[in-house]
């Protein structure tokens, strides 16, 4: 047994590295992504790719490139699928939220959000791994007053939060987000990448110290690693 780890590789994508080597990458944003500090090629023998929405920032370009060098399982849902199979990626589970599916040994809960797509509905996604810890992506989404149920229903481990504001949640109802969802650890995302979106992450920071969910706050930078 190893550990659990994820990475940051910029804007909304994770790959994540549990215990027992199932390597997860959440929203494959590789090639064009300015905060991305690897190569597509440097990701190899990936088992699942879970995609939030099908905007260009989150599902990206390399999905066909990571179906055609490995055989991951790739959870989404049916309409992404679909405009995946038109792209000539083989395979992959059509899912949708409220659902959980098992791939790999790891369990894929797909949860709500509030944002728009192309095709399908944006969704989020709780992470179960092998040993139970538990990682919830929110994907592009604004505050909902149900992530008090995911909450509930889910003890978090680590929470995964856009911060940008503009497209996505403020530093405030980020923060407040926080007190609904109350994960161990909070990880802010989606910030800094264009000018457009919030530079930094420390008024999300300041305000989830002063608030009271216990959580502690996490910034990485683009490659950075931790244990959860």
């Amino acid at each position: 047994m190893g550990k659990n780890t994820l990475q940051w590789l910029g804007h909304s994508t994770f790959l994540v590295n549990t215990a027992r080597g199932t390597k997860i990458l959440i929203d494959p944003w590789i090639t064009g992504n300015p905060a991305c500090p690897v190569e597509k090629e440097d990701l190899s023998a990936l088992d699942i790719i879970l995609i939030t929405h099908d905007h260009g920032d989150h599902m990206g370009e390399d999905v066909p490139f990571f179906a055609s060098t490995g055989d991951p399982e790739i959870l989404v849902q049916p309409e992404v699928l679909a405009k995946l199979s038109a792209d000539g990626v083989e395979g992959g589970t059509g899912m949708n939220i409220g659902g959980t599916a098992t791939a790999r040994g790891v369990e894929v809960t797909m949860v709500q959000a509030h944002h728009s797509s192309g095709v399908g509905s944006p969704c989020g996604y709780i992470i179960t791994t092998e040993d139970g810890k538990k990682v919830y992506h929110a994907g592009d989404t604004g505050i909902f007053a149900t992530m008090g149920t995911l909450g509930d229903l889910y003890e978090l481990d680590v929470a995964l939060l856009p911060t940008g504001s503009h497209f996505v949640m403020d530093d405030r109802q980020a923060a407040h987000a926080v007190e609904l969802l109350r994960p161990k650890t909070a990880i802010p995302m989606h910030f800094g990448t264009f000018p457009v979106l919030t530079e930094t992450a420390d008024e999300f920071v300041r305000l989830v110290e002063q608030g009271g969910s216990g959580a502690k706050t996490k910034v990485l930078r683009p490659g950075d690693e931790m244990e959860f």
